[in-house]
């Protein structure tokens, strides 16, 4: 069966052989784990489930899978041979939803589901895209016609509890604060329940604005697999500090399950003293080649992934253009570059007074260069000269304020809405 939209069918993946890095067959893929979203959003894929030739089935996700085709699926890094065992919030594609009756949103008729579509949508992270459903037959003996509906058309069977899955849609629409202030308030188990359906993202960015003991809390709630996916959803000055805070043993558990990439600028942040640029910086600053003009800095920064604060600054570089990166050549503030024709180079409007922050520069020094500077980001390069990241000036903030200022935060919170209930 294929699809209009390059997704791939999972009647086409059932059987096919798993391949690690050395090219040695792992096992055959028996299932696809999914994940319920809320908001109309697609199911996420968690991974897929894998027969070992002995008959044992174990988890891999998506983080490990390099390409899918046709012939073979192929893995990265270490498996984990733990059995599987399906969580509450999870279905399994081939063994809860084929065949099995649904309903369509906009007709009153019962289908079956005879297949299910997946699409990957950026890297490392797939979603169901299309349900293939053939229509009830009135006549004893007869089949019913076939069709492949948008994910969005067909009212699937959802895991999990209704009350947890309405209080995190409420979340979704919060800011993040809001959201870790909520969690924080609730009953240990009540919090179980709704991060089990909590998004990804939504829990990321929550545990970026809780105190570094509750996120380590919280994150030991979540079976391996789905806190290496929140943790490389997180700012990765945030997840470094939360991965600090863990035993070592699962640290690197963790770090082995996340995303190569995001695992390798962890790792390079955990070498610094956390009290240092090295160990305050984000490690994805908004970075511009020699060539590239105003309009390709500006299609930049308008990436709604960005905080406003690394937003306000792009940095030009010899290549290669991910940090480290070749030679540091300056960096240009978002005003200069809307007052200039988009066709001029980045590289001529560097700001020249602008010197970067070494990697081993104390978190004082840091403070005062932002006064003298008055930025909301700043450049870090190495001893060689290259861009390793940038801080910007929450990160400050973050460890300037007494070490509970979190807690205070939250209890603000609290007393501003009970003023507001009296009131």
């Amino acid at each position: 069966m294929s699809s209009t939209n390059g997704s791939v069918f999972v009647s086409r993946l059932r059987s096919l052989p798993v391949i690690d890095a050395e090219g040695d067959e792992v096992g055959k893929v028996r299932d696809v784990v999914v994940q319920s979203r809320t908001g109309g959003r697609a199911p996420r894929v968690r991974g897929f489930v894998v027969a070992l030739f002995a008959r044992h089935r174990i988890f891999i996700p998506m983080a490990r899978v390099r390409h899918i085709d046709g012939i073979q699926i192929t893995i990265s890094g270490t498996v984990n041979t733990r059995r599987f065992t399906r969580r509450d919030f999870e279905t399994l594609v081939y063994g809860d939803l084929f065949d099995t009756q649904v309903g369509r949103a906009d007709t009153d008729g019962q289908y079956l589901v005879f297949d299910v579509a997946i699409r990957e949508v950026r890297s490392w992270e797939w979603e169901i895209t299309e349900i293939a459903v053939r229509e009830r037959s009135k006549t004893f003996g007869r089949r019913g016609h076939m069709v492949i509906l948008p994910y969005n058309e067909v009212i699937l069977p959802r895991a999990g509890g209704r009350a947890s899955d309405a209080l995190a849609a409420e979340m979704e629409d919060m800011h993040a604060a809001d959201v870790a202030k909520q969690l924080h308030d609730l009953t240990p188990q009540r919090r179980a329940e709704v991060v089990a359906v909590l998004d990804d993202e939504v829990l990321a960015d929550a545990l970026g604005e809780l105190p570094n003991d509750d996120r380590v809390e919280l994150l030991g709630q979540l079976d391996n697999e789905r806190a290496a996916v929140v943790l490389d959803a997180m700012d990765a000055d945030d997840a470094v500090d939360l991965v600090n805070g863990l035993p070592s043993e699962r640290a690197e558990e963790l770090l082995g399950l996340m995303n190569p990439q995001e695992a390798q600028d962890l790792r390079r942040l955990m070498t610094y003293e956390e009290s240092t640029a090295g160990g305050l910086m984000t490690p994805e600053p908004v970075i511009v080649p020699t060539d590239g003009t105003v309009a390709d800095a500006l299609a930049l920064v308008r990436n709604e992934e960005l905080t406003p604060a690394l937003a306000a600054m792009v940095f030009v570089s010899r290549s290669p253009h991910d940090t480290p990166t070749g030679r540091f050549l300056g960096g240009v503030h978002i005003q200069r570059l809307l007052r200039e024709p988009p066709s001029t180079l980045v590289a001529s409007l560097v700001d020249t007074d602008l010197e970067p922050i070494q990697d081993d520069t104390p978190l004082t020094q840091i403070a005062r260069y932002f006064a003298v500077y008055n930025l909301v980001t700043a450049p870090v390069v190495d001893k060689q000269r290259r861009l390793i990241g940038a801080i910007t000036v929450d990160d400050v903030l973050d460890h300037i304020l007494p070490v509970d200022w979190r807690d205070d935060e939250l209890d603000e919170i609290d007393s501003e809405e009970e003023v507001t209930d009296a009131v």
